[in-house]
């Protein structure tokens, strides 16, 4: 089930908010439990028995930690390792298992080996094996305590808002709200706006930009041509920020129409003029997650230069790895390393000197190449897609048909540029504030979009989220 369809918004939600505030508050996080499974499994109920046992395994550990966590550091270590590595083998062996065996049997010797067929991927595996990893990191440090109640525990790994593609909460933000949290009208009104402003990004924009990018695609398939490559990219670079902060911003509304108040996972990341400025901005949730349980325990920058590069070269191998198991995934988190490990070098104080325009370019430009990798999971696609760009291997500059079509995309390019800049929320928050006739059109407004969208939802075909496959 997916945030953008009818059935969701007007079934499964709509039941939910009533079940929700109709019964006594302390049944509350049972329903959202219940609730949360049921939407968990709505595809592919076997996967619950998975999420299942990877709650009942951290759960089960978290008490073994707490407990022997002040007094036996080597038994509260070695029950923090039982517990991450029962999830981590679960993620491996779903998520990569068929990788490995497609690569081994490659080798002389091994060609006899194949894929097993049945292995499909668990739906929001790599998020919710995150933060179970986050609760028991969280309880052996001290930084949370020990949840004792299994329900609390199992709504925030299944919470549905979250639960399929992020943001990835770490357990110590969200524990007090598990068990104390406040829901209002006016939490209400705020979440269900920024529900219906993320489902007008993936339906109005992301969705009109996939659509780019698969005429783009096939166009580079059949006639290669310098304008087709780009059109590509720029496309697919929009696609995937509307699509991926298009979810978040329903999973934060969502959370907060329920009382929770999630960190956000995006920040106008294609305002930045770095790399560096780009992955602060970029996922929040994901590069937080990084840090704080992978850079800094490696010893993050307190150990010397190369030591960082080292602790840099192993946070983006994994994730890259982290995002799927195929080859591009790998060589785009090593891409971003290497651009991070040389701005740390020499980049980064120089492009503070130049104008905002030269380095917000300079970032746009190796963002964009970033994503062509990431999009291309036939990395030899990927190689003639960039030489295309720059005139390598493309039959033309441009044909008829792409510059009719790109002359015809221009106002869709030009509106996703915009609203993927600070300046639509600014000018929202201005005539907020100035204007109480505006304030009063603002619900009016966000009916009207909601109309609109569901309009598109009606006529369209399926459209899933990007980062579900993660």
């Amino acid at each position: 089930m997916v945030f953008s369809s009818l059935v969701f918004i007007f079934a499964f939600l709509a039941v939910l908010l009533v079940l929700y505030f109709a019964v006594p508050k302390k049944l509350r996080m049972l329903v959202l439990f219940a609730v949360s499974l049921l939407f968990y499994g709505w595809g592919e109920p076997v996967f619950i028995i998975v999420m299942a046992v990877s709650i009942a395994s951290a759960y089960g550990f978290g008490f073994l930690i707490a407990k022997y966590r002040e007094t036996n550091a080597k038994k509260a270590k070695l029950y923090l390792a039982l517990s991450l590595g029962i999830n981590l083998a679960f993620l491996l062996f779903f998520k990569y298992t068929n990788f490995f065996i497609r690569n081994l049997a490659l080798l002389p010797g091994l060609s006899a080996l194949t894929p097993i067929p049945w292995l499909k991927l668990p739906i929001g595996i790599s998020f919710y094996t995150f933060q179970i990893m986050s609760y028991s990191i969280d309880v052996y440090r001290g930084d949370a305590a020990l949840q004792r109640r299994l329900v609390p525990f199992g709504t925030y790994v299944t919470l549905f808002p979250q639960l399929i593609a992020g943001p990835i909460v770490r357990y110590k933000d969200i524990d007090e709200q598990l068990t104390s949290r406040t829901e209002n009208v006016d939490k209400f009104a705020l979440g269900a706006r920024r529900f219906v402003a993320g489902l007008a990004k993936k339906i109005l924009l992301a969705d009109a930009m996939a659509e780019i990018v698969r005429y783009a695609d096939a166009s580079l398939a059949v006639s290669p041509t310098v304008v087709s490559a780009w059109m590509l990219v720029i496309a697919y670079t929009f696609q995937i920020y509307f699509d991926f902060s298009g979810y978040s911003d329903m999973a934060i509304g969502l959370g907060r129409m329920f009382g929770f108040e999630f960190l956000e996972n995006f920040n106008y990341p294609y305002v930045s003029r770095s790399i560096t400025e780009f992955w602060r901005r970029w996922h929040i949730s994901l590069s937080t997650w990084f840090k704080e349980y992978v850079y800094i325990p490696l010893g993050g920058n307190r150990k010397g230069k190369l030591k960082q590069f080292r602790n840099i070269a192993v946070v983006w191998l994994l994730t890259g790895f982290w995002h799927g198991a195929s080859w591009n995934f790998l060589i785009w988190g090593v891409y971003f390393g290497v651009l991070l490990i040389i701005e740390k070098v020499f980049l980064l104080k120089r492009l503070e000197k130049l104008p905002a325009a030269v380095s917000r370019i300079y970032a746009l430009f190796f963002i964009a190449v970033g994503w062509l990798i990431f999009y291309h999971t036939d990395v030899s696609a990927g190689v003639r897609c960039l030489g295309a760009m720059f005139g390598i291997g493309a039959d033309s500059f441009a044909s008829a048909t792409d510059l009719y079509d790109l002359l015809r995309y221009l106002p869709t390019f030009a509106i996703c540029a915009v609203a993927s800049t600070p300046i639509p929320k600014k000018l929202f928050e201005r005539l907020h504030e100035k204007y109480s006739a505006f304030r009063w059109a603002v619900p009016a407004m966000m009916l009207a979009v909601l109309f609109v969208a569901v309009a598109y939802i009606v006529s369209s075909t399926f459209s899933p989220f990007l980062y579900y496959i993660f």
